[in-house]
C-alpha cells in the first residue's frame, strides 16, 4: 500500500514539475496544458490549483491545508503562462497589481486569414453573455465594456500567420473575439468562427510571457512559456 502511494506522489510531482516555470516560497507560475481548467469549475474536473496544491503537500510535506491563490485564468482550451499565490499576502499584491494593470501578458496566436495590417491597435466594447459563454462586439458604449489590444504578425508558415498581443484590457474572450472581429479567427476556435477544430478541443492561443514586479522581493521577472509540442507550434517558436 505504502509503495502504491509513493508511485502516486512520483506522478503527481513528475507531472507537475514539467510545466512549473518558476517557484519561489512566494509565488509559483506554470506553463498550463490547453486541456486544464485553472480553477474548479461546474464540469468537476482536477483543475489546476489542486494539483498544485497536493504537489507542495507532497514536495513539501506539509500537513493540512495548502494555500494556493489564483491570481488569473486562462480559459480551458487555451496553453500558456499562469501565476498563483502561494502565500495570502502575495495574492494580496498580486491582485492588487492586476487590478492596476502592472502584469504585461503576451500572447501569440495562430491565425489562418492575414490581418488587414501588419500590426495595429483594436478598441471595441464587448458584451458578455454568460448563458452561453461568448462575448459580442457591441456599439453600445453605456452597457458595452472597453477592450483595447494590440497586435503585430511576427511569422508565417504556408498557410498560417503567428501574431504576438499585448493587452491594455482584460476582457472575457477578448482576443478571440477581437481577432475573429477583424477576420482573423484563432486556429481551432470554433466559437469565434473557425472552420474546424483542433485536437483535444484546443485553440491556438498561447499565454506566451508575463512581465512583473515581483510581490514580495520587488525583483522583475520576465517568465516565457514554451509552446505546445504539436509541430506547428514547435515550427513557428522556432522560425521567431
Amino acid at each position: 500500500m505504502q509503495k502504491g502511494m509513493e508511485t502516486i506522489n512520483d506522478i503527481v510531482l513528475n507531472d507537475i514539475e514539467k510545466q512549473i516555470l518558476y517557484e519561489d516560497n512566494h509565488i509559483i507560475v506554470v506553463n498550463k496544458k490547453n486541456s486544464q481548467i485553472v480553477h474548479g469549475d461546474k464540469t468537476g474536473d482536477e483543475s489546476l490549483d489542486d494539483i498544485l496544491k497536493q504537489y507542495l503537500k507532497i514536495k513539501y510535506n506539509k500537513p493540512g491545508n495548502v494555500f494556493i491563490g489564483v491570481v488569473h485564468r486562462l480559459d480551458r482550451p487555451v496553453s500558456g503562462a499562469v501565476i498563483f499565490a502561494k502565500t495570502s499576502k502575495a495574492l494580496s499584491r498580486l491582485n492588487q497589481m492586476i487590478k492596476n494593470r502592472e502584469i504585461k501578458k503576451t500572447y501569440w496566436a495562430i491565425t489562418r486569414n492575414n490581418p488587414p495590417k501588419e500590426s495595429g491597435t483594436l478598441k471595441n466594447y464587448i458584451l458578455r453573455n454568460e448563458k452561453n459563454n461568448k462575448s459580442y462586439i457591441t456599439k453600445d458604449v453605456n452597457h458595452g465594456l472597453y477592450a483595447e489590444l494590440s497586435y503585430k504578425v511576427i511569422a508565417r508558415s504556408d498557410f498560417y500567420n503567428l501574431l504576438e498581443i499585448n493587452l491594455a484590457t482584460g476582457r472575457h474572450h477578448q482576443i478571440r473575439l477581437q481577432l475573429a472581429n477583424i477576420g482573423c479567427p484563432i486556429k481551432g476556435d470554433l466559437k469565434y468562427g473557425f472552420g474546424r477544430s483542433n485536437k483535444i478541443a484546443s485553440i491556438s492561443l498561447h499565454a506566451r510571457q508575463v512581465e512583473f514586479i515581483h510581490p514580495v522581493s520587488k525583483e522583475k521577472l520576465t517568465i516565457t512559456a514554451p509552446c505546445p509540442s504539436d509541430s506547428l507550434w514547435q515550427y513557428f517558436e522556432n522560425a521567431v
